[in-house]
């Protein structure tokens, strides 16, 4: 018993005492069962102690002519309350006997007896007058060996009178004497009561259930400590490093957070300077690498980064795992009028071809290009993928707030927030987003190319460009117990799909190929 926690014991208890329970109730206590209840048993005495006119009734019943001495009424259920008929042969007799059960009344006499309710309309034809076992004789109702279905009844109404010489106040309950073969505890005849919630066993069982249901609760908050100290796999202590990708810091910080919550031991600092772009992030990993001085085939287990798109040629310490399909899109001011743009539109805009949105029957606003700065992956996709590689136009103004408004420009920002900020503020502003930023801000117009909207399903289909495969940079192979290690796990794993997939990104596991993480059209 050294080996098996309390928990299974538990868990095997709360398994066995229903399964017990359907046992009992299906396979022996349903078995033949026959039953009988006390439905009413009122004497003269009682009638005459309550109000009414004609409270005392029962003191004026007559028979041959004389009054009844003390007169009683009883009314008799006989039911079969188990979960198989019984049948003429199933009652234990002789079978020369036609009486099935006997019902007798110390102390009272039968005055006359009559079957007033039948559960079904054949069953009358076994209570017919003449018909052998039905009766009464001085104390005792005879019945016979009637055919019961399940649930199936009959009730018997009698009137009794006091026996001479029997003096007791009160009558004892009426004796009610059968048995079934096959039925439970020796097939006797079972006095059975009527529950408005549940049965007697029923309520027991429910209390034993609530009683391990409890001690289950008990024990998963008992051992809450122990759980939190044995630390997921995908768990590791120490200080981990992000940087990169603007685009994709959304999705870090809800992954870091959710990542130090489960492991205690883990710190994912995060600050503004993290996250400057895909190329700054990749130059910032080969910086902190080439200071660690790290051994040969020894990799850094503190630091990661995160970029739109596969690095340049020169970094060969960087190793890539892919970790999401990024989708993008363009976004304008909603005073420009435009929601759907041609692929041929996009190119010509940035190529200063188009310079006003009535060109596109859009309203009458100069174009105003707002791109990211250089090494930004979002804005290298978008040449990359949407532009056929064309550079952007020259820069007119250094500041977006300096704009003219009355000709079309081009600024840079920073971080994808600014941009989004700064299309949204900035008349006929034209600029580019991932997808779940760009959603959660209200106050900016996606734009569809070629009237496809960033989805997966476009991108698939290839009639949507602008999409990347979001990269996460190693600076050589980390250690298996390294935080970097352990974080890459955990956004391979169900949280951490989850976290991709609520940020617009779709996780590399659920793709075609995995492992090269692109659209299965591309």
């Amino acid at each position: 018993m050294s080996g098996v926690s309390w928990e299974s014991v538990i868990a095997v208890l709360g398994l066995a005492v229903p399964v017990a329970a359907a046992l009992w109730e299906f396979f022996l206590a349903g078995r033949k069962r026959l039953g009988y209840r006390v439905q009413m048993d009122t004497s003269a005495r009682d009638s005459a102690s309550s109000s009414g006119p004609e409270a005392g009734v029962l003191q004026r019943m007559q028979w041959d002519g004389a009054h009844l001495g003390d007169p009683s009424v009883v009314l008799l259920r006989i039911e079969n309350v188990g979960w198989t008929p019984i049948v003429e042969d199933d009652y234990v007799a002789p079978a020369n006997d036609p009486v099935g059960i006997r019902v007798a009344f110390p102390g009272r006499r039968v005055v006359g007896m009559v079957v007033t309710e039948c559960s079904h309309t054949v069953l009358r034809d076994f209570f017919a007058p003449g018909t052998p076992g039905l009766g009464s004789t001085d104390g005792v109702i005879t019945l016979p060996k009637v055919k019961l279905n399940r649930r199936a009844h009959y009730k018997v109404l009698a009137v009794l009178d006091r026996v001479p010489g029997f003096t007791d106040a009160d009558f004892p309950d009426p004796e009610v004497t059968a048995g079934v073969v096959g039925g439970v505890r020796g097939g006797t005849i079972k006095k059975t009561e009527y529950y408005p919630f549940a049965s007697r066993p029923v309520r027991w069982l429910l209390a034993v259930l609530v009683l391990v249901s409890a001690a289950q609760s008990v024990s998963a908050f008992a051992r809450d400590d122990a759980v939190r100290a044995a630390a997921p796999l995908d768990c590791a202590k120490g200080t981990l490093y992000l940087s990169g990708s603007t685009a994709f810091r959304p999705v870090l910080e809800a992954a870091a957070k959710q990542y130090t919550k489960t492991c205690t031991d883990a710190e994912i600092p995060l600050t503004g300077d993290s996250f400057q772009g895909s190329v700054a992030g990749l130059d910032t990993l080969a910086a902190a690498g080439e200071k660690a001085k790290a051994a040969d085939g020894q990799g850094l287990g503190n630091r990661l980064s995160f970029s739109d798109g596969p690095k340049s040629d020169g970094r060969p310490q960087l190793l890539p795992r892919p970790v999401a399909l990024s989708l993008f899109t363009l976004v304008v001011n909603k005073d420009a009028g435009v929601r759907d743009l041609s692929l041929d539109q996009v190119r010509r805009i940035y190529a200063g071809d188009i310079t006003n949105w009535k060109q596109v029957r859009g309203n009458d606003l100069p174009v105003q290009l707002v791109s990211r700065n250089p090494g930004s992956g979002t804005r290298t996709t978008l040449q990359q993928q949407v532009l056929d590689g064309e550079p952007l136009l020259a820069v007119t103004a250094s500041d977006c707030r300096s704009l003219d408004a009355k000709t079309p420009g081009r600024c840079e920002v920073a971080d994808t927030p600014t941009l989004l900020d700064t299309v949204a503020s900035t008349p006929g502003a034209l600029g580019h987003s991932e997808v779940g930023a760009a959603t959660a801000h209200e106050d900016v117009q996606l734009v569809r190319i070629d009237g496809y909207p960033a989805t997966l399903e476009g991108a698939d289909e290839g009639a949507y460009p602008y999409w990347q495969t979001e990269i996460a940079y190693t600076y050589g192979e980390p250690p298996a117990d390294s935080i970097a290690a352990g974080f890459l796990r955990y956004l391979a794993n169900e949280v951490g799909k989850d976290i991709l997939r609520s940020r617009g990104h779709r996780p590399c596991a659920e793709l075609d190929e995995p492992l090269l993480c692109r659209p299965s059209g591309s």
